[in-house]
């Protein structure tokens, strides 16, 4: 995936912020409305709310942590022909629909 790439991180039905790729890494970051609703809640405890975005190198833990893995994870590559190297296409690939409260959704969708 070259260039930029977005997806909306949602908390239950609640849009929480955007979590986005680019050639440098990764940065997640809470959306205003989110951290000014009544009763935000933390994506995970690894990220803490706060209004400065977080930058990583690689893929987030907590959001590596919703992909499928071993065997589970190389049938989903191999079915969404996505190289399973690529993390983020298979985050979003999968995220719709994870284990928890936190989905992913691509944002063009």
């Amino acid at each position: 995936m070259g260039g930029l790439s977005r997806s909306a991180v949602f908390v239950e039905t609640q849009k929480a912020g955007e979590l986005s790729k680019n050639e440098s890494g990764y940065t997640f970051a809470y959306s205003p409305e989110y951290l000014n609703s009544p009763h935000p809640r933390p994506v995970s405890f690894s990220l803490p709310l706060r209004e400065a975005p977080y930058h990583s190198p690689r893929l987030f833990s907590f959001f590596d942590g919703l992909l499928p893995e071993g065997w589970l994870l190389e049938v989903t590559a191999r079915a969404s022909k996505i190289d399973e190297n690529d993390k983020f296409a298979l985050l979003l690939h999968t995220g719709r629909d994870p284990i928890g409260a936190v989905r992913v959704i691509p944002s063009d969708d």
